[in-house]
């Protein structure tokens, strides 16, 4: 009998600790964890090795330069709508380039449709989803050349974020 007691109180304390985890307030924002850091690097390496093996080219980090270079692999077939991960890939490398231009970083957006990668502006509410932003429009069928992609995407930046000095 006197078992009885103590297990009641941990299923209760269970049953409150879990009530807590699925109460918790959305969106959630994180910093990737190592598993993110990894997954994304190693989407990058696949990308890489897909434009230095069949193009001779290679990614540099220059915004003109690497997004030339996204729309020539699309435009040569090299990843194809099918291809989701690769398609994420290319998101993740336009991704960067915004990140690179417009001071945001890399992190999770959890809410109640789901965990995202995103980028956030510095500190703020905004956020941008560029790892979907590609692939989503060329399984759509919408064949934007990935410059558009990227000036719609620079243009909600400088719409919802403050003026950057000497710009």
């Amino acid at each position: 009998m006197a078992l009885k007691h103590p297990l009641t109180v941990f299923l209760l304390l269970i049953a409150s600790w879990a009530h807590l985890a699925l109460a918790q307030p959305y969106p959630r924002i994180e910093n990737l964890s190592k598993v993110d850091l990894t997954y994304m690097e190693q989407q990058r390496n696949d990308l890489r090795a897909i434009a230095a093996t069949n193009l001779g080219r290679q990614f540099s980090g220059q915004r003109e330069r690497d997004i030339a270079l996204l729309q020539n692999m699309l435009e040569q077939g090299l990843v194809g709508p099918d291809q989701v991960s690769e398609m994420q890939a290319m998101g993740i490398m336009m991704g960067d380039l915004l990140a690179a231009e417009f001071d945001m970083n890399w992190v999770v957006y959890t809410d109640q449709a789901g965990r995202s990668r995103a980028l956030r502006y510095q500190d703020s509410d905004f956020f941008l989803y560029p790892v979907t932003m590609i692939s989503r429009r060329r399984t759509a069928g919408d064949m934007t050349a990935v410059s558009g992609i990227y000036e719609r995407a620079a243009r909600l930046v400088k719409a919802n974020t403050p003026a950057r000095p000497f710009q």
